[in-house]
């Protein structure tokens, strides 16, 4: 397999080899191209962000809800004078454990936008390096559909072609109108 050379004449040996792993086990080579992907998402993401996915995971782990049951347990207990000897710092209707859960609430949805925030822009991202793969997939499988017509033509092969649709197959999408179609034919909310 023939080394690629970098400006300054050395091997690029990790491209190299990549094109070894993806030509002896194409399966092995996505999967290790999909998990450094993942590894770099995670990697770019900020301080705030990185912060926020700790908490959003955090909360929404059972652990959380069995820390909440047991402060609430013991603050019912205590304000409502259920353990004998402690005093009382909040009564009914229990003020301050309000503004707590509520400040928490607020919080808590800030750090859940702003990891949703992230998440949404990965998968944007994803999606458009789906649709750029697809759209050069479609552009391989209409050139060959093309070289396939052409070398049954030069050796004479005749075969059976529904003929619209062979045509409309080796057409070039156009993706505009495409989208334009979709739009009109897709119900609206």
């Amino acid at each position: 397999m023939e080394q690629k050379q970098t400006k300054d004449g050395t091997q690029n040996r990790e491209t190299a080899k990549q094109a070894n792993v993806a030509g002896a086990d194409p399966m092995q080579y996505n999967i290790e191209a999909i998990a450094k992907l993942e590894h770099e998402a995670l990697h770019e993401r900020s301080a705030a962000e990185y912060m926020s996915d700790t908490i959003t995971r955090f909360t929404g782990s059972i652990g959380f809800v069995v820390f909440h049951v047991l402060l609430f347990a013991f603050w019912f207990a205590v304000n409502l004078e259920f353990i004998p000897g402690v005093q009382s710092f909040d009564p009914f209707p229990f003020g301050i454990l309000t503004l707590i859960v509520s400040s928490e609430g607020v919080f808590l949805a800030i750090f859940i936008l702003i990891s949703q925030n992230r998440i949404t822009r990965q998968a944007d991202r994803r999606a458009h390096l789906d649709l750029q793969i697809n759209l050069l997939t479609e552009r391989e499988i209409t050139l060959m559909l093309r070289m396939q017509k052409r070398l049954s033509e030069h050796f004479g092969l005749e075969y059976e072609e529904p003929q619209a649709q062979t045509h409309q197959l080796m057409e070039e999408m156009n993706v505009e109108h495409l989208v334009t179609e979709l739009e009109e034919k897709m119900p609206t909310a």
